[in-house]
């Protein structure tokens, strides 16, 4: 294995390690401190992060407004907070050294007055701004004003040619790195395009070296990639380490840093992690971003699957095949279904799918009334926590909405992520990971149940293993 050496990021010489931001309430200010105080670049996840009073409590989190547009912004003003707690856990938890990152998703809701606000309260705390989950064309400008660096997320050189043209070019002496994440390894959301098969995962080397060479073209030679997705031993990538087709390099780890001491995620939770098998992870594209995803196939993406396999294409009056009437809701509609699609359907409710609930594709999915009402609960409590919502139909524009159907074949983000996070039954809620989950079962560094501190972890991935 080759020496892995220090290299400057975010105006400091650091390890090229750096700790992935995971969303809400994963990453936080004790294992994103950890990761900086042994040298690497930590990263506390400003999705909605927790709030802690100055005893450490977890300040708890209730909605008062009545109105989607009132919860929402409640949401912001906890956001704003939760993102400068966690800063100065960071900060103190690093002891000033390594390197503190806030990560945010560019799709999340407010993105830009958050990011503002949480890096005006925590000035001097954070050194650099990761964003991905859609094209930020701005936290380049945003970073600028706060004199901290930015690191955009991509998938593709042809998404980082955009930013790039459009305007990072503008503000190039703070772009730290380029995240290139591997849209087919990633956990949480991942970039694949409409040109890209889900189900065929290209190698990373040619798509990185394609980055490089454009960035080379664009005057950043000395600027850092960072490969992220898929990275577990990095003796497995030692062809990078010092290799001019890939210029200077530095490492994101998401999942491993779940299985430390310091990462807040619950025992339960860490001890699905060791138990998880090659395949247990899926990409997905349940999300009500609209991105695919990479999640842990559990009792929560199952339903999701056969929920949407209850699914068949109906009209509102009779045309070609759909001549077949078939009364759906609790007013008994009628829809006009084939007669093969009606024949399915009345299987489905024979079974007790007997509520039928329109999609916005001209289809109709077929649940249980508890289903029923626990997806209408959700979608009525929403409170704009994304830029768009396909399951609530919510969007950050003077209407408050996309103008298109709710879709119940998607579920709430926030709040099943908020409920695995702190607690709640991994096996019934979403459960993010990278497809090398699995290897927290095989790898000899977790026998017999091993938890490491950030501290030993990092010093293992220096070796190699």
């Amino acid at each position: 294995m080759k020496a892995l050496n220090p290299i400057l990021l975010s105006g400091r010489e650091v390890l090229p390690l750096v700790e992935g931001g995971k969303g809400i309430a994963v990453s936080n200010g004790e294992s994103s401190g950890a990761w900086a105080a042994a040298g690497g670049v930590g990263t506390f996840s400003g999705v909605n992060a927790d709030i802690r009073d100055a005893d450490g409590a977890l300040v708890p989190v209730v909605y008062h407004g009545r109105t989607r547009r009132e919860r929402h912004d409640e949401l912001i003003a906890y956001a704003i907070r939760g993102g400068i707690s966690q800063a100065r856990i960071a900060h103190e938890t690093a002891g000033g050294d390594g390197r503190i990152h806030m990560n945010v998703l560019w799709e999340m809701a407010a993105a830009v007055p958050i990011l503002n606000a949480v890096l005006e309260g925590a000035k001097g705390l954070i050194h650099g701004v990761t964003c991905g989950a859609g094209m930020p064309y701005k936290i380049a400008e945003i970073a600028a004003r706060y004199g901290v660096f930015y690191y955009p997320i991509v998938s593709s050189t042809r998404a980082f040619r955009a930013l790039w043209k459009r305007a990072y070019f503008k503000f190039a002496e703070l772009l730290g790195g380029v995240v290139y994440e591997d849209p087919w390894l990633a956990g949480g959301h991942n970039g694949i395009t409409n040109n890209e098969d889900p189900l065929k995962p290209e190698d990373p080397y040619p798509r990185v070296t394609e980055l490089r060479r454009f960035m080379n073209e664009m005057g950043l030679r000395t600027t850092p990639i960072f490969m992220a997705g898929g990275v577990w031993y990095l003796r497995d990538w030692e062809r990078w380490i010092d290799n001019p087709e890939v210029g200077p390099v530095a490492f994101q780890f998401g999942t491993r840093p779940l299985l430390t001491q310091e990462s807040p995620i619950s025992t339960e939770w860490k001890q699905r992690l060791l138990a998880l098998k090659a395949g247990d992870v899926h990409l997905n594209r349940f999300s009500p971003t609209g991105f695919w995803s990479s999640a842990v196939h559990n009792a929560y993406i199952q339903d999701l699957v056969e929920r949407s396999e209850r699914q068949v294409a109906y009209t509102n009056e009779p045309v070609g095949q759909h001549g077949t009437a078939f009364p759906v809701g609790a007013r008994r509609r009628t829809v006009f279904l084939t007669p093969e699609d009606a024949g399915r359907a009345q299987g489905w409710v024979d079974q007790g799918f007997t509520e039928a609930l329109k999609t916005p594709d001209s289809t109709v999915v077929f649940v249980t009334p508890a289903m029923r009402d626990e997806i209408r609960r959700d979608q009525i409590e929403c409170m704009g926590c994304l830029s768009a919502c396909n399951f609530s139909n919510w969007a950050a524009n003077e209407k408050g909405t996309t103008g298109r159907k709710t879709d119940p074949r998607s579920y709430c983000i926030q709040k099943t992520l908020q409920e695995i996070a702190h607690g709640g039954d991994v096996d019934t809620q979403l459960m993010f990971a990278g497809h090398g989950a699995y290897q927290f079962a095989t790898d000899p560094f977790y026998r017999n149940g091993f938890i490491p501190n950030v501290r030993q972890l990092i010093n293992r991935l220096l070796t190699g293993d």
